[in-house]
C-alpha cells in the first residue's frame, strides 16, 4: 500500500459524535470501528463535493478529526532523541505544522476509500495497557486481498486517543521520524518547522 495511505488511515480516526474538550468514554475497538464507518459514510455521501473542493474536506478533516488524534504525542515521538529540550512551545508549533502536512498530502487520498466492506477489526490479543493498546484490523484493497492496519491508542485525561499507525510493518511515526529527526538535529526545530510550514520540506511517499 502507497505509503500517503498511512496518513489517510490515519486522520480516519476522528468522530463527530465527541468533542476535544469532553471525556471520550469508548474503548479503542468501539473508536476504530464507529469512527471508520462513520467518516466513510460521510464521504461517500459527500463524495462530489469533496472532489470538487479538495479545500472543503481539508476543513473537514481539521475541524472533526484532528481532536481526537494526540498530536503533541506524535510530534514527540516523531522528532525522538532530536526533541530533548524543546520547549512547549516549540513541540505545538511543530506538531500544528505536522498537522497541516497530514491535511494537506491525505484529505485527498481519503477519496480513494469508500465505506463497502472496507475495514475488519480483528479480536484484540497480546498485553494490552493505558500506555499502549493496539487495535488490529484488516483494510480490503480495491483490487482484492487485505492489508494488516495496527492502531496505536493511549489513555488520556480526554480518554483513549491515537498516536500512531502501522500499515503492512510501516509506521506513521517512524515515517516521519527518520526523515525529519536527522534535520533537527543538524538545523534546529525551528527551522525544520519554519521550513515544513513554508512548504520547503519535502517528504518521502
Amino acid at each position: 500500500m502507497n505509503k500517503l495511505l498511512l496518513g489517510a488511515l490515519f486522520l480516519m480516526l476522528g468522530n463527530s459524535l465527541a468533542s476535544a474538550s469532553t471525556v471520550d468514554e469508548r474503548d479503542p475497538v468501539t473508536i476504530i470501528s464507529q469512527a471508520s464507518a462513520d467518516i466513510l459514510e460521510v464521504l461517500d455521501s459527500r463524495r462530489a463535493e469533496f472532489t470538487e473542493s479538495p479545500k472543503l474536506l481539508s476543513n473537514v478533516v481539521r475541524e472533526h478529526m484532528l481532536p481526537f488524534i494526540d498530536m503533541e504525542y506524535s510530534a514527540r515521538l516523531i522528532l525522538g532523541r532530536a526533541g530533548r529540550g524543546v520547549s512547549k512551545e516549540q513541540l505545538s508549533a511543530f506538531s500544528a505544522a505536522m498537522s497541516d502536512v497530514l491535511i494537506q498530502r491525505y484529505s485527498e487520498n481519503l477519496l480513494k476509500f469508500s465505506c463497502e466492506n472496507l475495514m475488519q477489526v480483528l479480536p484484540m490479543k497480546g498485553n494490552n495497557t493505558d500506555k499502549l493498546t493496539r487495535v488490529r484490523t484488516r483494510i480490503r484493497l480495491t483490487q482484492g486481498g487485505f492489508v494488516p492496519v495496527d492502531f496505536a491508542f493511549h489513555k488520556t485525561d480526554q480518554g483513549w486517543k491515537t498516536f500512531d499507525v502501522t500499515v503492512e510493518g510501516i509506521s506513521y511515526v517512524i515515517t516521519f521520524r527518520n526523515q525529519i529527526s536527522p534535520r533537527v538535529k543538524t538545523e534546529g526545530i525551528d527551522k525544520v518547522t519554519a521550513d515544513i510550514v513554508a512548504g520547503n520540506m519535502k517528504f518521502d511517499e
